[in-house]
């Protein structure tokens, strides 16, 4: 986020900050397919066709410092092929290399022709230009005197139609017409701002500027809105406001530029991360398999003396919901020690495929099971207090999520799950191991995914306050591009993808422990000094309530991400 006063650039100025290299990733990207489907460059939502331009005409920006990283640019997509139009200009901040895409559509050619035979009198194209454009915000109150003052448009769509996205120029005066295509409004879906991205105002006018990127309301394996790219912004700092644009919205029931079986097997080979484990970790992983096989036991309600799953899970109670009258535990006898540390050389990473942005890009979901979460450890400042038992529970299930182009095949982005939450991280923003290959650094004994090496704080960062998540490398890793399995892909039908045993499993995979965390927590509340007593106290209560073990974790498809966007 920026908040600054309004700094302009121009190419008639003293000052010209250097343009942004653009990020491209550190090995070459496979060739998936010609002209349609996966990998193909062009994907079809029904009456219209869309394709990916990452390549961007610089128009206008802020500088904050000499060399122009901290600041925001706006930019319009060049090189569109024949036939396609603009939809709106893209916005980024210059604090990492050029990296994003704004979409250009056409109308899908049997449309065209059947537009232009005049079948129906009352058909209304696709695409159409706005009839005007209203002034959104300028960075100089419109004075000409100032060369390259930058200036905001909402394109004005015709009746029936919706626009999709923002125009800047550095001119006060309107942009033609045919610059922006609308797009009929039963083509197109809400959406929502999403992150901010500069908050500023005009030197002169002092009216307040808000730029945020955009994507859509509906978003998951069944979302159907396509994100195209664009920016929103408003001169009115509130952020609830009713948005005025739309996303696009796929209307091709078959989702054809979704990758087919081959295609995973080959992205997951070429992109799949290598997970580092902390080189003091405890609590390693295993595949389930292995856990099953050393003595893991069905427990329920009628049954308390428990039975043992096999190796496939195939005894375990499918379906249904969790209603608390079965859990997983380890075993009872000798193994108990031995399977909680869990079995690097079994581990594998479990593989979910499914649309994302209503599949324009696709989630490689990976999966990693261990067989028991350590305890946490509490950082204080300069002190770090090792709590006995607060974090620890059966069965532990995390993951990160691969967002994959279905125009290019190129890795986009990694989510990196983080207990009760998680973040994105642009490509650009990674590290890479071996060619396109990133790097998942694991918590110590929270088996948190993190994109950096460090000690990672969660609670307060600026006071020091929070739980430690530890990370680093080690020689603990796995390497998913190798040791995986695709354990579910639900739009390649059952027959592709046949899902696991154990994958039904609704209910808990480790029993519901009530530890006396709440007493060990006020006791190190009692300690502190008085003045930063009531902000650990904050902290703590907004901890995940599995830090507490009051109840054992459920499997990956009892999480909201199976079905839905990841959380963030």
């Amino acid at each position: 986020m920026l908040g600054c006063k309004c700094l302009y650039w121009s190419r008639g100025a003293d000052y010209m900050r250097p343009e942004p290299e653009a990020f491209v990733l550190p090995g070459a990207v496979p060739q998936w397919s010609q002209g349609s489907g996966f990998g193909g460059a062009m994907i079809k939502l029904g009456e219209l066709e869309v394709c990916q331009i990452t390549k961007f005409q610089h128009i206008w920006g802020w500088n904050m410092s000499l060399d122009g990283k901290q600041g925001v640019s706006f930019y319009k997509p060049i090189y569109l092929p024949d036939g396609f139009f603009c939809l709106g200009h893209y916005c980024q901040s210059n604090e990492r290399p050029l990296r994003g895409f704004a979409l250009a559509a056409r109308a899908a050619a049997k449309i065209e022709s059947h537009g232009s035979c005049n079948l129906n009198s009352n058909y209304m194209p696709p695409l159409s230009n706005p009839v005007d454009y209203s002034l959104i915000w300028c960075s100089e109150d419109g004075n000409d005197n100032f060369n390259g003052c930058g200036y905001f448009w909402l394109p004005q769509p015709p009746e029936g139609y919706k626009a999709l996205g923002y125009l800047a120029t550095n001119k006060s005066e309107k942009p033609d017409l045919e610059e922006v295509k609308c797009v009929r409004a039963d083509l197109t879906d809400g959406c929502e701002a999403y992150r901010l991205i500069v908050n500023t105002y005009s030197n002169f006018s002092k009216a307040p500027f808000v730029v945020l990127s955009m994507r859509p309301l509906h978003r998951g394996i069944y979302g159907r809105g396509v994100s195209v790219g664009s920016f929103y912004c408003s001169s009115y700092r509130g952020l609830g406001e009713e948005l005025n644009v739309a996303c696009l919205k796929n209307l091709d029931q078959g989702l054809h530029a979704m990758p087919n079986i081959d295609h995973i097997h080959a992205i997951v080979q070429h992109y799949g991360p290598t997970v580092f484990f902390h080189p003091n970790e405890v609590y390693l992983p295993s595949s389930v398999s292995w856990f099953f096989r050393n003595g893991a036991m069905l427990l329920s309600s009628h049954n308390s003396g428990g039975e043992a799953i096999d190796i496939e899970g195939s005894n375990l109670p499918c379906g249904e919901t969790n209603d608390g009258k079965y859990w997983i535990d380890l075993p009872s006898d000798t193994r108990r020690e031995n399977v909680k540390r869990g079995n690097l050389e079994s581990a594998k990473l479990y593989i979910h495929v499914k649309p994302a942005l209503g599949g324009t890009f696709t989630d490689i979901v990976m999966w990693v099971f261990c067989p028991f979460n350590g305890p946490a450890t509490l950082k204080l400042g300069m002190m770090d207090v090792a709590l006995s038992k607060i974090g620890q529970h059966v069965g532990d299930w995390e993951h990160f999520t691969l967002r994959i182009s279905n125009f290019t095949g190129e890795l986009w982005s990694i989510y990196f799950s983080q207990h009760s939450g998680g973040i994105w991280v642009d490509a650009s923003d990674l590290e890479f191991i071996e060619g396109n290959k990133a790097i998942i650094y694991s918590s110590k004994s929270g088996h948190a995914s993190f994109p950096h090496p460090g000690n990672h704080i969660q609670g307060s960062s600026k006071l020091g306050i929070g739980l430690r998540n530890d990370a680093a490398f080690s020689n603990y890793f796995i390497d998913s591009s190798k040791n995986y399995e695709i354990i579910a892909a639900e739009y390649l039908g059952d027959e592709m993808v046949k899902e696991p045993f154990w994958l039904q499993y609704m209910r808990e995979w480790g029993p519901t422990i009530v530890y006396d965390s709440r007493t060990e927590l006020d006791k190190i509340i009692k300690i502190l000094p008085v003045m930063v007593r009531y902000s650990v106290e904050s902290i703590f209560n907004k901890l995940p309530l599995e830090l507490y073990g009051e109840e054992g974790p459920t499997g990956p498809k009892e999480k909201n991400n199976w079905i839905g966007d990841e959380r963030c």
